[in-house]
């Protein structure tokens, strides 16, 4: 399946949020940019089938995206769900991980995102 156009606006929009990252955002950015994680290659709020992702591993189909706690009310649960289908039925695995969880325990959040790829661990 063919990836959706991105509109100007969307693009503008990724540009705009990759300098505002949240604590979150950035701890785990800190850990994936520059093939720090196991060789893999991570994009930061890259616009995918019309929506922006928090990350993106693009060589295996992987989008982590970090969750706020306005995500855990019933609309954006919803709305998190219907995104992800989407962004499943274009071949993409998708990973997501409380704000907590990527600042208490960043190492577990990391082994994940490696066993989902399927790299062994050292």
């Amino acid at each position: 399946m063919p990836h959706a156009p991105i509109p100007p606006q969307r693009r503008a929009n990724a540009r705009r949020m990759r300098k505002a990252l949240t604590d979150a955002e950035l701890k785990l950015w800190n850990a994936l940019r520059a093939h720090r994680l196991m060789g893999l290659s991570f994009r930061r709020q890259m616009p995918i089938a019309g929506y922006i992702v928090d990350f993106a591993c693009p060589t295996h189909r992987l989008i982590v995206e970090i969750d706020g706690s306005q995500h855990a009310l019933a609309s954006n649960a919803s709305y998190d769900d219907i995104r992800a289908r989407r962004l499943q039925t274009y071949g993409w695995t998708v990973l997501r991980f409380w704000n907590d969880d990527i600042l208490r325990d960043i190492d577990n959040v990391c082994t994940h995102i490696i066993r989902t790829i399927g790299k062994d661990l050292p």
